[in-house]
């Protein structure tokens, strides 16, 4: 037995492209997500440090050791952002990371409140992906009913009676020809020059 086949080496690519999409946008947003909460967790113990040295004098920062990762969202809280997760399109994955860490920089909030700034931001995507989607629908709508008015602008040219070709009788064709007009048979009454 080879040493590559207990190692996966001779694995084919073809792996990463069976994933569904979706699945992968809520993997990285979720992997994103617990980032931003371990680096939380960093800043806020950096302050706690800072406080304690200010308030006492003396820095025991050396002396403490921290677990790995002390807060954790609640099941439920992560289903419900895998959720939200599952309805942000592949194409908006980065701008929503890119999003989230500028509120995170921006407010610098406590660990508690990273999860609810990521609720946040997928609902400001979400509603953007929906009115994006209704924009081009709406698009899509005047576009076809432009066409379809176009093709009956079209329609109508072509069906057009052309007088000069016609044999309708018109009064000027009379006077062009120097001919007498015939008796007219519309609504409206003949008028004649007197000489």
């Amino acid at each position: 037995m080879s040493l590559a086949s207990w190692f996966r080496w001779n694995e084919s690519p073809n792996r990463i492209s069976q994933r569904n999409p979706t699945e992968m946008v809520v993997e990285t947003l979720m992997m994103e997500l617990s980032w931003q909460i371990k680096q939380a967790e960093k800043q806020q113990r950096e302050r706690e440090n800072e406080y304690r040295k200010i308030k006492t004098g003396v820095d025991y920062g050396w002396l403490v050791s921290y677990p790995k990762q002390s807060y954790d969202i609640s099941p439920g809280e992560r289903l419900q952002l895998e959720d939200m997760c599952t309805k942000i399109h592949p194409s908006y994955c980065g701008p929503v990371i890119l999003r989230f860490r500028q509120v995170v920089a921006e407010y610098e909030p406590e660990v508690q409140e990273v999860s609810r700034l990521f609720r946040s931001v997928l609902q400001d995507a979400a509603e953007k992906i929906k009115e994006e989607e209704e924009a081009k629908k709406l698009a899509r709508q005047w576009n076809t009913k432009n066409r379809t008015s176009l093709s009956l602008t079209t329609f109508k040219s072509r069906s057009r009676i052309s007088p000069f070709i016609s044999d309708i009788k018109t009064i000027s064709e009379d006077v062009e020809r120097g001919t007498q007009p015939t008796r007219r048979v519309w609504s409206m009454p003949e008028f004649r020059n007197t000489k």
